[in-house]
């Protein structure tokens, strides 16, 4: 029992380093991001009128102000999902400048600016 323990401990913890590498966008930064237009304007409609990554977001926003011992499992869920989404959209990266793109701002909706270096 106490090795599952460990091992779920373990997966947190590289869950959050994953996490805490691609985000790299603060809490203000998103915060100010989502007010924006472009921001409301990509992403899928999770049936409500608010994309799908315009609601991660805010999430982002919540995590990202918590101490690493006030997470709790859902948070390290999202936090899972986020670092699977930017990973597969910076792979699909089009070709040309992608800096006023909806692919762009898509990320950004999930607390990851590529032209950020």
């Amino acid at each position: 029992m106490e090795k599952m323990e460990k091992m779920e401990k373990d997966e947190q913890q590289e869950v959050y380093t994953e996490f805490k590498d691609l985000v790299n966008m603060s809490p203000a930064e998103i915060e100010k991001w989502l007010d924006t237009e472009e921001s409301k304007a990509v992403g899928w409609d999770s049936g409500d009128g608010e994309s799908v990554g315009h609601k991660s977001g805010e999430k982002i926003i919540k995590i990202l102000r918590k101490k690493k011992e006030e997470l709790t499992s859902a948070d390290y869920q999202h936090m899972q999902k986020v670092s699977g989404y930017i990973k597969r959209h910076t792979a699909q990266k089009p070709s040309g400048d992608v800096s006023e793109s909806n692919w762009n701002y898509s990320l950004k909706n999930w607390g990851y600016n590529y032209t950020k270096k």
